[in-house]
């Protein structure tokens, strides 16, 4: 059995346990408040809520996340139940109409959004409770109690949790670390699989069986990264289940050290994809034999990171000399010499000895905090600037807020007017959906509004079917979750449709004492229709935001952080301040990644977002675009990890530091100087909504001669090239002159081979701004094609009109 077997037979195991879970906490819900005893069930007055709170916590959940979800709703209940019965007992119940209960429900969202510190689940738990207690005085008046009534909110709430937690316990627990520990068995699998077939292709003698070795990475390397992706989620809840697990100074988490390993796999595929001819490098059989033993010494390594690594004690497992091997191989090559142009197999092999050495990687990626020296000071005054942003809310937390408080209080106000007893839905249906970040806002409202429309037509039709038999309308529901469970983990759906979609049959089929099914699902499909258009309507006056526009905003924003992180590239000049410099770096390129997996996320919602009368999204240019960000993304990761080792190496070598620092800086200048100005203009153009005001400038400038741009396309290709070999030509003189002096020789071969890395990212850099460059002339010549000027017309315009 194959690895993507195994991975295909997990993710179906997973989510049908995920299935089964799910239907026995809304069992127990079911059985509690349909058939459990009279003093119960008078004290669960919404079963409505307590299925809303299970859904919200069960799905996909471990026990960890379950108890964390136990602890959001506490959270949302504390900050709601006394707020409310002080409310109540002012006003008095009596006094609730339409109008008082939408301005209630409005404040207590408001008051609810704004704190940062809440969970962005506590939050949705505390909205519906809030729609809930509001509504209810509106429908029963001087009945619903000052005190009782938000505390059978609460009750409900509760029941909602505490069955969640149950599931997650029967008939096993559920443990996320068991969780963690399974998927990074299938990950190692897959990286091993990965692994062997770059070296067999690195190992090729020609170059047909090179390449179709590595098109057979390609769908593995997808399927490596969903499951890193699903180790970073799962991650999250052992620390709930296990509080003794603490963060200590060396502590990483496993996706983290996984990372480390997909990072070092990709950085191996892009140098092989890159190579256009094979063998890459000529070797002889006990050369040969040297990559077979260092493959299977990586394959142990990855069998290591299989388990939690606060588990593992790393003082009594055996240290292998993992960089003998490659020291061997290293130094029997004759093609990798000191004026080598050969930077593909210098990359890859780079990437082995990452691979290989489980010291660089820890060193490469600092766990403690560097400072500067001396610098209490300054540290002191950011550590008092934090407190003070803790304190005061942000514009978007603000902006989030308003937009919660109104769109709840519409939806209650218009919901309450159409049908006062069935009020609650149009509040409901949007208060578990709210997303603290930006969404595509005509594509979770579709969703959502199909979701319920499937669900509500499901309940109904269970209800037909089992109407003799009313007590085994419940049971209808088992292969329904079921079939929701997979369909939440659909593109056209996703967690918004799927969690609706099952919501929409629980509310029919889970209770009872609520006139005809069918009516009800009318009432209720047109209540959720009201809150969906408040919701939509408020989102669009406050925050514009369809699915396209953000991925165009999204893509201003990663060219902008990528041009801000390589024009700061460099080296200290001060040896003291190395550590801190690199540290930076990496501070930054985590911020890049985040733009670029914003960028992707939105990507795909603008391609499944009805396109009205807007231009269709033009899915294929930013495939490339983000195909191309993230490679540069990659590449400066391996550029600042070998320029480190550089620094380190050339330390051990004896180099004259200062003079050294000076080569490098001058090829660097050239590069930044190049790609910054590149990317700065891309962004400046991906940032304009029209180029009528362009079109209307008569001034007409052909050249920019800030960036140095000609009208002519081909010059500045061959420009990108002159600076490439003047890089080369620089790197080459200066491995010379330290190859020369005296020093340790394989210090010098280590430091020649980091200098070739440094140079295939580069290169590799150059060439994928040139790509992101005709991305996005495809891009805006399709938006704007009435638009004569050419692409480098537009910079000069763009700098005359928006100078810096």
């Amino acid at each position: 059995m194959t690895a993507e077997d195994d991975r295909a037979r997990a993710v179906w195991r997973t989510r049908l346990g995920s299935a089964f879970r799910t239907a026995l906490a809304c069992a127990m819900v079911g059985c509690a408040t349909l058939y459990g005893p009279e003093p119960l069930r008078t004290q669960i007055p919404f079963p409505a809520f307590a299925y809303l709170t299970a859904i919200l916590i069960v799905p996909d959940a471990t026990l960890g996340d379950s108890v964390r979800g136990c602890w959001h709703a506490m959270c949302a209940t504390a900050q709601v139940v006394p707020a409310s019965i002080l409310s109540l007992w002012l006003i008095g119940p009596e006094q609730f109409s339409e109008v008082v209960a939408a301005v209630a429900v409005a404040v207590g969202a408001f008051m609810v959004a704004v704190p940062e510190w809440s969970h962005l689940m506590t939050k949705r738990i505390a909205f519906g409770q809030i729609v809930i207690v509001y509504v209810a005085a509106v429908v029963y008046g001087r009945e619903t109690g000052d005190v009782m009534h938000p505390i059978h909110v609460a009750a409900s709430t509760a029941l909602g949790a505490l069955a969640s937690f149950l599931a997650l316990l029967l008939p096993y627990p559920r443990l996320a670390y068991s969780e963690v520990n399974k998927l990074s068995r299938l990950y190692t699998q897959n990286a091993s699989e990965r692994f062997r077939l770059l070296m067999k292709a690195f190992s090729a003698q020609n170059t047909t069986i090179a390449l179709e070795t590595i098109s057979q990475t390609k769908p593995l390397q997808e399927t490596g990264a969903k499951l890193l992706q699903s180790i970073k989620l799962t991650q999250e809840g052992v620390q709930w289940e296990r509080p003794q697990i603490r963060p200590k100074p060396q502590f990483r988490k496993p996706g983290n050290r996984l990372q480390d390993i997909e990072s070092q796999i990709r950085g191996m595929e892009m140098a092989l994809t890159c190579c256009s001819s094979f063998p890459v490098i000529s070797t002889d059989q006990e050369q040969r034999e040297v990559l077979l033993a260092m493959e299977l010494q990586i394959g142990l390594k990855l069998e290591q990171t299989k388990c939690f690594p606060a588990l593992v004690d790393s003082s009594t497992a055996p240290e292998p000399k993992k960089g003998e091997l490659f020291n061997k191989f290293l130094d029997s090559l004759k093609t990798l010499n000191p004026n080598s142009e050969n930077q593909t197999a210098s990359f890859f092999l780079s990437c082995i000895k990452l691979l290989l050495d489980d010291s660089t990687t820890a060193k490469k990626n600092p766990t403690h905090n560097v400072e500067k020296p001396n610098d209490k000071e300054s540290k002191n005054s950011i550590q008092e600037a934090l407190h003070r942003s803790k304190r005061m809310p942000k514009k978007e937390a603000l902006l989030f807020a308003f937009t919660c408080s109104i769109s709840l209080g519409l939806a209650v106000f218009f919901g309450v007017v159409f049908n006062k007893e069935n009020g609650y839905w149009s509040g409901l249906t949007i208060a578990i959906s709210f997303a603290s970040q930006r969404q595509a806002t005509f594509r979770e409202a579709n969703a959502r509004a199909q979701g319920t429309a499937l669900g509500s037509v499901y309940g109904v039709l269970g209800c037909f079917f089992f109407s003799k038999y009313p007590e085994l309308r419940i049971l209808a529901l088992l292969p329904w979750i079921i079939f929701t469970s997979f369909l939440r983990h659909s593109r056209i759906y996703g967690q918004a449709g799927g969690v609706s979609t099952v919501i929409g049959a629980l509310l029919i089929l889970g209770r009872k004492n609520y006139g005809p099914p069918a009516e009800f699902a009318i009432t209720r499909l047109t209540e959720a229709f009201i809150g969906l258009f408040c919701f939509i309507t408020v989102k669009l006056v406050l925050q514009p935001t369809r699915a396209a526009t953000l991925a165009k905003r999204q893509l201003s924003q990663s060219l902008g952080t990528l041009q801000e992180f390589i024009s700061q590239v460099g080296i200290s000049p001060d040896e003291k301040d190395m550590d801190f410099v690199f540290l930076t770096l990496r501070q930054k390129q985590e911020k890049i990644k985040i733009h670029v997996n914003q960028l992707e996320k939105f990507a795909g919602e603008a391609e499944l977002e009805p396109d009205f009368w807007f231009l269709p999204f033009q899915v294929a240019c930013y495939s490339k675009l983000i195909a191309s960000i993230s490679k540069m993304v990659d590449l400066l990761h391996f550029m600042v990890v070998q320029m480190q080792s550089l620094v380190e190496e050339s330390l051990v070598c004896g180099v004259a530091w200062k003079e050294f620092q000076e080569h490098i800086d001058r090829d660097l200048y050239l590069f930044k100087k190049d790609v910054s100005s590149s990317l700065h203009f891309l962004e400046k153009i991906t940032l304009i909504q029209s180029f009528s005001v362009l079109e209307r400038e008569e001034k007409e400038i052909c050249n920019d001669l800030e960036l140095g741009r000609s009208s002519n396309a081909d010059l500045c290709i061959a420009e990108a090239e002159k600076i490439i070999s003047s890089i080369i030509h620089h790197s080459n003189e200066v491995t010379e002159k330290f190859w020369a002096e005296e020093g340790e020789e394989r210090s010098k071969s280590q430091m020649a081979l980091c200098q070739s890395a440094v140079r295939f990212c580069i290169c590799g850099l150059m060439r994928e701004t040139k790509e992101i460059e005709r991305g996005i002339k495809e891009l805006v010549q399709w938006e704007n094609p009435s638009n004569r000027m050419s692409f480098y017309e537009l910079s000069g315009k763009i700098n005359a009109l928006f100078p810096e």
